[in-house]
């Protein structure tokens, strides 16, 4: 074992902050999305949001306010999906210079010195986390297409309150809005944890330091921020 980390240019103390960033954030997955404090998050905030507006939209005759809402949403998808395709093409360009970056890194006060095999290593971590996202926006722009369909199947006609059909379409409607967004959340997750793993380059402390960063941030803006206080005075 201790062979195959050294071929790699990598320590037990690499492998133990590899597994730190993958319990941080596993953690910060499983206390945002699945967790019983999940109910008190900015997503659980937004999902309530999002089927209230999709009850008023069955209800409009002309939709032209919802589906500028939904093209808001997808540009908005959109743009990450091709962002992170760059990103993704300069990693794999920057693999082919892991000797020069190396060289690079070894001028920063106080960065660890790092061989060929380690600047590889650490690019393909980012490789790895860029991959994730883009399968995460693009699976979100998926769902916001379909979530786009169903609200187009919707008639035309207004409905009474009471009718079942036409909250149900609203419901569906809202579950496929939903579904995007945790996708393109977790998306831009990744994207926050991809300049956390910047620290490595540097040295452990600065890995841990960037990710206990990254958690503080993603658990004030998902828990206690502003904009979580104001869509609760809503309900």
């Amino acid at each position: 074992m201790s062979d195959i980390l050294a071929t790699l240019g990598l320590t037990i103390t690499d492998v133990q902050l590899l597994a730190f960033l993958v319990v941080v954030w596993g953690g910060y997955i499983y206390v945002a999305d699945y967790s019983p404090l999940r109910k008190q998050s900015l997503a659980h905030a937004m999902d309530r949001h999002r089927l209230r507006w999709l009850v008023e939209a069955s209800t409009r005759e002309f939709k032209m306010v919802d589906t500028s809402v939904l093209g808001i949403l997808v540009t908005g998808i959109n743009f990450f999906a091709s962002a992170t395709i760059l990103v993704l093409g300069g990693l794999i360009a920057a693999i082919g210079y892991a000797d020069k970056l190396g060289a690079a890194f070894a001028h920063i006060p106080y960065a660890s010195s790092l061989d060929t095999n380690a600047i590889v290593v650490r690019l393909a971590l980012l490789l790895a986390i860029f991959v994730y996202a883009f399968f995460k926006f693009a699976w979100a722009l998926r769902i916001a297409n379909y979530c786009a369909i169903v609200i187009g199947g919707m008639s035309e006609q207004r409905y009474d309150e009471d009718d079942k059909q036409r909250h149900k379409r609203a419901e569906v409607a809202a579950n496929l809005s939903a579904s995007s967004g945790h996708h393109f959340n977790r998306g831009i997750r990744a994207y926050f944890f991809a300049l956390a793993s910047l620290g490595w380059f540097i040295g452990p402390l600065s890995f841990i330091a960037a990710i206990l960063s990254v958690l503080i941030v993603l658990v004030r803006r998902e828990f206690s921020s502003n904009t979580v206080s104001y869509l609760r005075n809503l309900d």
